[in-house]
């Protein structure tokens, strides 16, 4: 993996420590929408998303030249795909591992994975954690090819003021690809929302919940393995490998079947 990712210099041999945003750093890894394009700040360690059509292409083309911030090389959609292939045979559950083999099989194989994997709470955890552990290591990875240390990032209290803390000179705000809203107002938005849903729409809604629920956890255990051992050194336009928006063409079940002689 080369070092030149930023305004076409290589960085330094000697490692840079950034304290790294490690949920939005593994959010950029896993979208290889094309249209997204994600950038590691080197000063603040924050993940700024530039999306196409949203975005001013001035300001992108700023960013793209501006050396105090590094292209995120998100990880393939076949890449992806392996992944749940290795999944699949370590599920105990024959008829879930069928089902599973099943969803995966041509066009559309993520969304289906994933849509099975909603109505199991326990694998569907260890998929989560799982798939976690593979993006650490392609960060890792990337992180020390551009000579970058990461560090623990600052703990801020309730009664840090927004000018207390470091910022990203271009924030995510300015680009139009986030609105800044309160918890607060998310929780006020949230309860209109449900005031008016009926039991069924409420039960697919908990069960959403529940799968980003399930997600963070295992990010949270991910992150916490990592603090145990000294270092190793819901966005609108986000889509987790979505196969509609790269050129991989999930293969057959027919196509596997050859791939492995069988």
């Amino acid at each position: 993996m080369s070092t030149e990712q930023s305004g076409g210099s290589a960085r330094s041999k000697v490692p840079v420590e950034v304290a790294v945003d490690w949920e939005a750093l593994e959010d950029a890894f896993e979208n290889n929408a094309p249209e997204v394009h994600s950038y590691l700040h080197i000063g603040s360690g924050e993940v700024l998303r530039v999306v196409d059509g949203i975005a001013d292409p001035e300001m992108h083309a700023r960013i793209a030249s501006d050396t105090a911030y590094l292209r995120i090389e998100p990880v393939s959609s076949r890449e992806q795909y392996r992944w749940m292939e290795r999944f699949i045979p370590m599920v105990d559950d024959v008829p879930l591992r069928g089902q599973l083999s099943q969803a995966i099989d041509g066009k559309g194989a993520f969304r289906r994975f994933k849509d099975v994997l909603i109505a199991f709470t326990a694998e569907r955890e260890r998929w989560f954690a799982f798939r976690s552990e593979r993006l650490r290591v392609f960060m890792e990875a990337w992180l020390t090819a551009n000579a970058l240390r990461p560090v623990a990032r600052p703990t801020w209290t309730p009664e840090t003021t927004e000018e207390e803390r470091p910022a990203a000179p271009i924030s995510q705000e300015a680009l139009g690809g986030r609105r800044s809203r309160s918890l607060e107002l998310l929780k006020k938005q949230l309860d209109e929302v449900i005031d008016s849903l009926g039991g069924r729409d409420l039960e697919k809604v908990l069960t959403f919940a529940e799968f980003v629920r399930a997600r963070r956890a295992a990010r949270n255990f991910s992150a916490n393995k990592e603090a145990a051992a000294p270092p190793s050194e819901d966005d609108g336009s986000k889509r987790i490998a979505d196969e509609s928006a790269t050129d991989f063409e999930p293969p057959s079940s027919q196509q596997r079947a050859a791939s492995r002689g069988g």
